[in-house]
């Protein structure tokens, strides 16, 4: 399998062929790669784990998936490379447009995501209480700060504190769309966040 980008595989409690190989292509260029790379360390007997070193809007980061996805099948048929077992596209709503279109080519081209409304500070925040009401991504950036006591790059602290609270994290997401489910509100809606698939994609071993 080809590796363009940081491959950070570590013990090999399991095969390369039994582990899981995840392709992750990221909005951000710090807090999202350092958040990943830090579970996939915890767990890389479990996983292969690549961050892709392309960053964008979400519409352009799922082309670039899709892109990347159908040319790794091409070298697959040729007997050169071999495809990952799934593609992520991990990134915020903020105010980003072409949102829905970003999302239906996702789905037509079998690009899995995980987004966060209105960013990833949302869900930093969750882990340590609960939001049920809608927040502007700057208020959200402020308070993960303030909880983490780190910025944009989350520091070793944060990054472990995050791990200790990640169930109760994955509990309150949960409810969170339960919430918008009963009160009719649109998929994804703020505050929302579906990260923790991702993160249940790199601790699980592969089936």
């Amino acid at each position: 399998m080809r590796r363009r980008a940081r491959d950070l595989r570590g013990p090999r409690s399991l095969s390369v062929a039994e582990r899981r190989s995840i392709l992750i292509f990221t909005e951000g260029k710090k807090t999202e790669p350092i958040y990943l790379q830090h579970w996939y360390r915890l767990h890389r007997d479990r996983a292969i784990v690549v961050i892709d070193e392309f960053h964008g809007g979400p519409l352009q980061l799922v082309e670039t998936a899709c892109a990347r996805k159908q040319a790794d099948l091409r070298e697959k048929k040729r007997g050169r490379g071999d495809t990952f077992d799934e593609y992520w596209c991990v990134f915020d709503v903020d105010e980003h447009h072409n949102l829905d279109q970003a999302v239906e080519l996702a789905f037509k081209g079998g690009i899995s995501i995980a987004v966060s409304n209105p960013c990833i500070e949302l869900w930093f925040m969750i882990h340590f209480k609960d939001q049920w009401a809608g927040l502007h991504r700057h208020d959200a950036q402020d308070r993960a700060e303030e909880l983490l006591g780190c910025g944009k790059a989350p520091t070793v602290k944060a990054l472990e504190l995050l791990v200790d609270r990640h169930d109760v994290a994955v509990s309150r997401a949960q409810a969170l769309d339960k919430k918008h489910d009963g009160d009719g509100s649109p998929p994804r809606s703020n505050p929302s966040t579906d990260l923790w698939r991702l993160i249940q994609k790199i601790r699980s071993p592969s089936t």
